[in-house]
């Protein structure tokens, strides 16, 4: 399953409802992705979340 290292969100589950409010499983999954980020001076890959990145909480390495 993905899951973001840094906030640690990862799957969650609940139910579809159709206009008949019949219920069926289904996912939300985070938009994670793989970063080269630096980390105590040497760069490293993580998985990360979208919200992470854009809210600068890793420096990526370029």
């Amino acid at each position: 399953m993905a899951k973001c290292e840094i906030c640690a969100k990862e799957t969650r589950f609940g139910n579809a409802r159709s206009h008949a409010m019949n219920a069926t499983k289904r996912s939300w999954k985070p938009n994670v992705r793989r970063v080269r980020i630096i980390e105590n001076g040497t760069p490293k890959t993580i998985k990360i979340c979208s919200r992470c990145l854009r809210s600068n909480k890793v420096t990526r390495a370029i």
